[in-house]
């Protein structure tokens, strides 16, 4: 006989653990008990000596789904030959750092079932769930997860939950949030100003109803609210971009079922899965030729982000064949709306109706979007679904806050061996994100009990994340920018080793006062070294040319013909604006142009050269229209140059010129942007060989937000694999600005040591 006690971490609370362990032990005829405390899940475990080995194995073959475990802790403790197991209740503390809870999860197929079965008590029960699925992190208040810890405590259970919850042999077993339509939470339709016109699951139809006859609904769902419209009704679309002032970036669909969204995109058996996961984030697809939605849902974009219902309120409210607009309930440039208040008085302005529910909803939760790369998962905005999920760390952490970025911020958390990445947070320079950022610092820090002794920034000064940094009274670590975005993915695969790292983006600030983001750096967890950059340019007006892409192809323009610009004859430089001759003038005498390696601006530059836009309405346009103008087009690799140095550069001027003549020739444009991807690929990896030549390094990261150009992404790492290269990037972890505080987390650990 034999007696253990064990301490499980990891994402072991609120995904159906304990009565797993209930389950397992009685099928091995094992006593003891069960319960959670803060640091995850504590056993005691007695009977013979091979039932308890079959245990421990048990508990690593066959854990829930949605369990993820990080360590498992065991000693021997002497018997006590008690009868039976038991699950008990929960060990609550404040000493020790907290096991986090779930992410918010996916409404599982039973689930769906129970509410679409006439029979079923749960009928048309918009919250109905189990231990697979339904909230989990947007509801807990405090841990241990108990449903006295949630928003769901102001519901007690009638018998019949009581009954389920306390049977073993039922997949409500310990489900904190359930509840059934006699006990739980109710929606209600609201008209405008807040008046009710119904309750209950009658609300559903009406509320379809009135969204197919063009009216706009702001629902409250699972993280916030959203703002939902019929995506096949062009004047409903085309209003609610007037009123969330969302002029023509995409908008997310929902699909009533995978048959109605294959009718709008090419769908693959992985993508499928991606988007049914227990995550279920929006997932960008390629449309088909003839996608019927309204054209202002997406315009111009090859590319439609949708998901499919992921509560059992979106189950009931589309129909299989609709395909409804769900955008995030909020202005364009704030923070999703969560609390009702909020809701009923900003969002007035955009929603005819409101669908509501008194669930309060604790912390809000974006909707993820995602996409499939080479078979993989490629996530590009971490929210619902995946967070609060852990990364492992292989050595311990110092409690710590990692502030993140400006744009896409997230922070991070870590303590012990796990990170925690926030939720998407936003853009900092909005007043009511940066107090949103602020508030999700202390309510994670209260959360999971950790107490930062350290906290690490960007090096950029006039980050607002930065400033917030050195307001804490705390020991402090600046990290560069795009050692940052490679420390990330370091981090993500565990790389312990130095890499070769390419970090593309918009702009970072870099040790020598200048703008980066064309980097090519040998880099490990404590340090790096700039082994090569894209040649510097100058920014013509700082950040505007970030919004305005025309003044980077003038910046090339003047490069390429001087004081001879105004004769040329090209779409490009007659579609500048009158005053570009003063932009020139700036240029000149480097008034307010600082200067940039940014791989970003290279896109920009291009994008106005070729004619596709001389304004962005959101971040990325111009790129983006760059890369759809080039689809699977063939192109052919430009000229470049590599000044060789001890930091090389790289120059692409010479691809500019044949891009010039190409245009002048009236070649193809798509033609053209597919040389320009292949150009820049070629011309990476030719850089990055070099390197690997001179330092024998064999592994390269691949980072930084301009890599969500999924052709330069592929092209590239597909040259480096022919090159004998090993490819790492991001895939659970973004690879954009919201994945650098994972990779402040990595740089600021490595260097506690030496402070």
């Amino acid at each position: 006989m034999q007696r253990l006690h064990l301490i499980i971490t990891g994402t072991v609370q609120g995904v159906g653990f304990r009565p797993f362990i209930f389950r397992l032990a009685g099928r091995l005829s094992l006593t003891g008990w069960v319960r959670n405390q803060p640091a995850g899940v504590e056993i005691e475990i007695e009977g013979r000596a091979t039932a308890v080995a079959d245990f421990i194995a048990a508990i690593h073959r066959e854990k829930p789904v949605l369990a993820q475990i990080s360590n498992v802790r065991t000693r021997a403790i002497p018997l006590q030959r008690t009868p039976g197991f038991t699950i008990r209740p929960s060990l609550m503390s404040v000493v020790s750092p907290a096991a986090p809870p779930a992410p918010d999860i996916a409404i599982c197929r039973h689930c769906r079932q129970d509410i679409a079965d006439g029979a079923n008590r749960r009928y048309r029960h918009a919250f109905a769930n189990c231990t697979n699925c339904g909230p989990r992190y947007t509801i807990t208040k405090t841990l241990p997860y108990d449903r006295t810890a949630t928003t769901m405590a102001e519901f007690p259970m009638c018998r019949d939950c009581q009954t389920e919850y306390r049977n073993p042999l039922n997949r409500r077993f310990h489900a904190q949030p359930t509840a059934c339509p006699a006990c739980g939470p109710q929606y209600r339709l609201l008209d405008h100003n807040g008046q009710a016109l119904g309750a209950g699951s009658d609300v559903f139809l009406q509320t379809r109803r009135l969204i197919k006859n063009g009216s706009l609904i702001a629902l409250k769902g699972l993280g916030g609210y959203q703002l939902v419209c019929d995506a096949y009704r062009n004047d409903s679309v085309e209003l609610l971009r007037r009123r969330k002032r969302r002029k023509d970036k995409p908008l997310a669909v929902m699909a009533g079922s995978v048959q109605a969204l294959e009718r709008l995109c090419l769908l693959s058996a992985a993508e499928a899965a991606l988007l049914s996961g227990p995550a279920s984030p929006i997932v960008l697809l390629a449309k088909r030729p003839d996608c019927p939605l309204a054209a202002a849902v997406a315009p111009e974009s090859p590319q439609l982000g949708v998901m499919l219902p992921y509560t059992p309120a979106h189950c009931l409210l589309l129909q299989p064949a609709d395909i409804f607009v769900m955008t995030s309930g909020n202005d364009s440039s704030n923070p999703i709306i969560y609390q009702d208040d909020a809701a009923l008085r900003d969002l007035r302005r955009i929603a005819d109706y409101f669908l509501v529910h008194n669930r309060p909803i604790y912390r809000p939760a974006d909707d993820s979007v995602a996409r499939m790369v080479a078979g993989q998962p490629y996530v590009l905005r971490r929210s619902r679904g995946f967070t609060p999920e852990a990364q492992y760390f292989p050595q311990p952490l110092p409690p710590m806050l990692a502030c993140g970025g400006e744009s896409k911020n997230t922070f991070c958390l870590s303590s012990g061996n796990n990170a925690y990445l926030s939720s998407h947070i936003g853009d900092l320079k909005n007043l009511s994100t940066y107090q949103y950022y602020t508030a999700s610092i202390e309510d994670l820090k209260r959360l999971l009990t950790i107490e930062p002794q350290l906290i690490a920034h960007d090096l950029h000064p006039e980050y607002f994340s930065t400033k917030y940094a050195r307001e804490q009274n705390l020991p402090q670590i600046a990290v560069q920018h795009h050692h940052a975005h490679i420390a990330a993915v370091m981090a993500e695969h565990s790389l312990n080793q130095p890499v070769i790292g390419a970090a593309f983006d918009g702009l970072g600030l870099g040790d020598d006062a200048t703008l980066w983001g064309g980097e090519f750096l040998v880099a490990s967890a404590d340090s790096y070294r700039r082994a090569a950059h894209c040649a510097y340019l100058p920014l013509p007006g700082g950040d505007k040319a970030v919004s305005e892409p025309w003044r980077m192809g003038l910046v090339i323009l003047n490069r390429l013909f001087g004081p001879d610009l105004s004769k040329v004859k090209l779409p490009a430089i007659a579609a500048l604006p009158d005053d570009w001759p003063l932009i020139v003038q700036m240029i000149a005498g480097g008034l307010n142009c600082p200067l940039t390696s940014s791989a970003g601006r290279l896109f920009d530059a291009a994008a106005a050269l070729l004619g596709l836009r001389t304004v962005n309405h959101y971040e990325g346009q111009s790129a983006m229209s760059l890369e759809w103008l080039a689809g699977q087009t063939a192109g052919r690799v430009l000229p470049y140059t590599i000044q060789d140095s001890p930091v090389s550069v790289l120059d692409f001027l010479p691809a500019y010129r044949q891009m010039v003549q190409m245009i002048a020739r009236d070649e193809a444009l798509p033609f053209i942007a597919a040389s320009f991807h292949d150009t820049i690929a070629a011309a990476s990896v030719k850089m990055i060989t070099r390197i690997s030549q001179d330092t024998g390094l064999t592994s390269v990261v691949l980072s930084g937000g301009v890599f969500q150009n999924i052709r330069l992404l592929t092209t590239m790492s597909d040259l480096l694999k022919q090159n004998k290269l090993t490819v790492y990037t991001a895939s659970r972890i973004p690879p954009n600005d919201a994945g650098l505080a994972l990779g402040q987390t990595l740089i600021a650990s490595a260097s506690y040591g030496r402070l």
